[in-house]
């Protein structure tokens, strides 16, 4: 009797095989790889849910403590995040909120191009823009000067200057992929980033009392907030915690510091190309940020008239919820602790560049 697999004959009276089995394994293997690939997702959704399910149970405590005591819903999810900072460091919760501080906060970012037109952009001049230029400039060169006045490697001053005058944590991290690797890389990229997060941490809850304290209108106080604070989501943060015009245009000051990052990389990996050992480009992230493509994207579109209210009031929600989810993980991973045990010298430097930064901004905000 044939075997099962062979249902057919041909007219010599040989077997045909099956359709499945014409195949040939690799059919079989094709679908063990979908198999697989879905397990590896599933196990992917498992891991960061704990973490992202915390984030978001703070981001609702957050806004129920805003909408009946009063107050900015992501100051009380930056506070109610630093409490729970053990979660960061071990445990299930960690995978998730990492994906809650980068992915959520990108999207959300870039869900705020519904809210903005050209039209508005337009209306605030050159100022912006100028400010931006000169202060990314001035604040690189400044923390080269810091470096060497405190002896430190000048490397150590373009990376920590860029990551204050750009924007935190992925200007350091795209510095340094393109700079020469010397025996303190490593660690000197980890203190940046640490340094950049918590004084932008700082930055988020004094700024805005500064802002006041000059009175500043809602533009000045959108551009120095943009122009001064380090990382996208404490801007976002400080900008709308002061009101809905300061944040628009902080907002947007501060996605022009982040589209400096790419002529600022490549003239970095330009000036060091005859350095030792820098890193492949496997290692570099995206110069051009997704985040700020889909911004710009939603900004036109908005301006365009292409999106309905429904919608655009949609994406608002979203953006909000997905960046006062993204403050509660920031909150959760910063740890003042981490910045003291550094040492004296480098905390100065990267201190000295903040606040020359802020200095700068706010002398421009104060005479032009």
């Amino acid at each position: 009797m044939a075997d099962d697999r062979y249902h057919s004959s041909d007219p010599t009276g040989d077997a045909v095989p099956s359709p499945a089995d014409a195949a040939g394994p690799a059919a079989g293997d094709t679908g063990r790889s979908r198999d697989g690939r879905a397990s590896r997702a599933g196990r992917s959704v498992r891991h960061v849910l704990p973490g992202l399910a915390v984030a978001a149970l703070i981001a609702m405590a957050a806004t129920f403590l805003s909408e009946h005591y009063g107050g900015p819903p992501m100051l009380f999810a930056l506070l109610l995040g630093i409490a729970f900072h053990f979660l960061s460091q071990e445990g299930r919760c960690v995978d998730g909120i990492e994906v809650a501080g980068k992915q959520v906060l990108r999207i959300g970012v870039g869900l705020l191009g519904a809210r903005i037109t050209v039209e508005e952009i337009l209306a605030l001049g050159p100022a912006p823009l100028l400010t931006v230029a000169a202060a990314v400039t001035l604040t690189i060169g400044f923390g080269l000067v810091a470096a060497r006045l405190a002896g430190l490697d000048r490397r150590f001053g373009v990376l920590t200057g860029g990551a204050v005058a750009i924007c935190g944590a992925s200007a350091a991290l795209a510095l340094a992929a393109v700079l020469p690797r010397g025996r303190d890389h490593e660690r000197d990229t980890l203190f940046t980033v640490i340094g950049v997060t918590t004084l932008s941490t700082v930055a988020m809850i004094v700024y805005p009392l500064v802002v006041a304290a000059f009175g500043l209108d809602a533009v000045e106080g959108g551009i120095f907030l943009g122009g001064t604070i380090h990382d996208v989501a404490q801007v976002v943060g400080a900008g709308y915690s002061v009101s809905e015009t300061t944040g628009d245009v902080a907002t947007f000051t501060k996605l022009l510091r982040v589209a400096m990052l790419l002529p600022a990389v490549m003239l970095v990996s330009l000036v060091f190309r005859r350095g030792a050992g820098v890193a492949g480009a496997e290692a570099r992230p995206p110069l051009l940020p997704g985040f700020l493509v889909a911004f710009a994207l939603l900004v036109i579109a908005n301006s365009l008239g292409l999106v309905p209210d429904a919608l655009r009031h949609g994406l608002e929600e979203a953006s909000r919820w997905c960046l006062v989810t993204a403050i509660a993980a920031l909150g959760m991973k910063t740890s003042l602790k981490a910045m003291a045990s550094m040492g004296a010298l480098p905390i100065a430097v990267i201190v000295g560049e903040t606040l020359f930064l802020a200095v700068l901004v706010m002398a421009v905000m104060l005479v032009v």
